[in-house]
């Protein structure tokens, strides 16, 4: 296919993308930070019209979930501001763009899987940021597809599967909420799913049917303490001791932002416009554990 523009090349998302590009044999600029910053759109502007792309992936974003309740102009500008310098660039050079978001853009008080059309409430700076960058890619006429997400994790960058191995690797007691649900995304099927869609729009061309927001996640769900358990299981059978494990309410561990207590996200319309259904998360995790702490246990001998 033609040429892709992939911000956010550094993330964990942006990551799996570019090796996935490079499996399939696709042509893909990967742009990140400092040369391709949202913080700066000058340099945006020149990422764009040096890679000439077919079509844009944008997987940057502010992630700090915490240190955006004190930041958010910078959570603002990454999340709105960008996505929107991007989406008038796509407009005026008349290519599609692929924009991924979050499930912090619900406050989690629905009691069942979200879909689409489901109001908006975020209740944290995040989600408001994630939020505003979702209207401002709406409302800037461009060919947008925006992928909502959850729970990403992958066997390299930070996220909570590295977390929760590293711990356990430093031979520390956990204590993990169980009390929130959700669905965990593993970074190389959202990637897959996010490709799968570029290509079909290379092939067939962009139907204006296909505007507007999708969710997408993997299959089935579970609480942060399932995942956790799930994933010393994996880990236990690759040679890591299991650590112990105790679930707690999200009151007994405040942050700073608040988190959506039920995020999961239906996903039925993803499967119906473009045939692409996300593997179960309890499939998806066993190979990203090995590697994950394959890395996790290289890193701590470096150390020593």
């Amino acid at each position: 296919m033609g040429s892709l523009l992939i911000t956010g090349g550094s993330g964990q998302l942006g990551h799996a993308l570019g090796q996935l590009t490079a499996a399939r044999g696709l042509n893909a600029t990967m742009a990140a930070r400092p040369e391709c910053d949202f913080d700066r759109p000058e340099t945006l502007d020149a990422a764009f019209h040096a890679a000439r792309p077919r079509l844009v992936i944008n997987a940057a974003a502010y992630t700090a979930v915490d240190r955006a309740e004190t930041d958010e102009e910078a959570a603002l500008r990454a999340n709105r501001d960008g996505p929107a310098r991007l989406a008038s660039l796509c407009r005026e050079a008349g290519i599609p763009l692929i924009h991924v978001s979050t499930d912090y853009v619900f406050d989690g008080t629905k009691g069942a899987p979200y879909i689409e059309t489901d109001a908006p409430a975020p209740a944290s700076a995040y989600g408001r940021s994630k939020l505003a960058g979702e209207m401002a890619v709406l409302e800037s006429g461009a060919d947008a597809i925006i992928l909502r997400t959850a729970w990403v994790y992958a066997a390299h960058g930070k996220n909570f599967l590295r977390t929760m191995l590293g711990a356990a690797a430093a031979g520390r007691d956990l204590r993990v909420v169980a009390d929130q649900k959700g669905t965990p995304t593993a970074a190389p099927d959202l990637a897959g799913a996010i490709l799968d869609i570029a290509c079909r729009i290379e092939k067939n061309g962009f139907d204006p049917a296909w505007r507007g927001i999708y969710h997408a996640t993997g299959s089935g769900e579970t609480t942060w303490f399932g995942f956790a358990e799930a994933i010393f299981t994996d880990a236990e059978r690759f040679g890591l001791k299991q650590p112990s494990l105790t679930p707690i309410a999200a009151a007994d561990w405040p942050t700073p932002a608040k988190r959506p207590a039920d995020s999961r996200l239906n996903n039925a319309k993803l499967l119906a416009t473009f045939g692409i259904r996300l593997a179960d998360w309890r499939v998806a995790l066993t190979p990203l554990v090995q590697a994950a702490l394959d890395d996790v246990l290289s890193e701590g001998s470096a150390q020593r």
